[in-house]
């Protein structure tokens, strides 16, 4: 495994999985050169000026940091121009980007949060970059229906997360990868394979500022979890919360847990807090390929039938044992 690049990697992918087209290959490779650029300027900080509010909000209603913009732009200028995509979607912008005329038009539409957990940026924590890949329906002229696929769906799934080091985790379908990038080559090196999730935890994120707003099952799971070994579940659990998805879920694939981040009754009326399309998809994908579980509470969130292009969703997603668990808590 030592010293395999991603472009080999990719490579050798393509041999041997026939859903791993050339243009397939090359989004991943692009993607992974924007957030080589991302972590670049992540990390230079205050020094080049880029902390701090960008003084505009997105559709959601959320005050946008230069980071959020900068990390679009670089997506997109990174993308537009290699002729493998028909369209992209963002959680930064209102409506999908068309690729511009003069640029060759490809047959793949990507979506991405260009920098998740960016409240984060400016006390210098973990924050990272999610994306997904889909294959457009036919020949006509891409809307935004194109984009409304449920995520079995998905072709390919990923992110990058800029901590001490910076890492991309990915899937085509086939089990879950990790590159570390080398920054002296400049080159994501693979690091682990086939990432599997344990099937029992004793960690679990969520974030409790909201316990007065969560429903009963809820309440009923994380009441239980707090009692430790003394209450039903016979061990003391650990709680783990960066507000920053990527690093939670990061987290969770590389030594268990599950996390949280239900309905309540302050988000009851957008459907949830995390977004179907940009977070919780690509995440269910990647979570579902190392062997844990991912569902709204109720149901599998990789079924899930998108009605709107920023729709939002309940997610509970990691150890397939506790997320089965607080599934059958909703159910019953």
């Amino acid at each position: 495994m030592s010293g395999i690049t991603l472009s080999r990697y990719l490579v050798e992918q393509q041999r041997n999985n026939p859903a791993i087209t050339p243009d397939l290959r090359l989004i991943v490779e692009s993607v992974a050169s924007a957030c080589k650029a991302i972590g670049v300027a992540i990390g230079k900080g205050e020094l080049a000026g880029v902390l701090g509010g960008a003084g505009s909000e997105n559709i959601q209603g959320e005050a946008q940091k230069k980071l959020d913009v900068i990390s679009n732009d670089i997506l997109i200028r990174t993308k537009q121009a290699n002729g493998t995509l028909a369209a992209m979607a963002s959680e930064e912008m209102d409506e999908i980007y068309l690729i511009p005329t003069e640029y060759p038009q490809g047959d793949y539409l990507l979506l991405f949060d260009p920098l998740d957990g960016s409240s984060n940026i400016d006390v210098n924590i973990s924050v990272g970059t999610i994306f997904s890949v889909l294959k457009k329906a036919d020949d006509n002229e891409v809307t935004v229906t194109d984009f409304l696929q449920p995520g079995t769906a998905q072709v390919c799934a990923g992110y990058a997360v800029y901590g001490p080091s910076t890492q991309m985790v990915l899937t085509f379908g086939q089990g879950v990868d990790c590159f570390t990038l080398d920054r002296e080559l400049g080159e994501f090196i693979l690091t682990q394979r086939q990432m599997r999730i344990p099937e029992d935890t004793k960690e679990f994120a969520i974030n409790m500022s909201n316990q007065r707003f969560w429903e009963s099952p809820v309440q009923r799971y994380i009441e239980e979890l707090l009692m430790g070994s003394t209450g039903p579940r016979e061990k003391d659990f650990n709680m783990r919360w960066v507000a920053s998805m990527v690093a939670d879920v990061h987290r969770i694939l590389t030594r268990g847990g599950v996390f949280m981040y239900p309905v309540d009754s302050k988000t009851r009326e957008q459907g949830g807090k995390l977004r179907l399309l940009y977070e919780a998809n690509p995440m269910s994908m990647l979570i579902e390929q190392a062997g844990g579980a991912s569902t709204t509470g109720r149901e599998r969130i990789m079924a899930l039938e998108p009605q709107k292009l920023h729709q939002r969703v309940p997610v509970v997603l990691g150890s397939k044992n506790e997320v089965e668990r607080v599934t059958r808590y909703h159910n019953e």
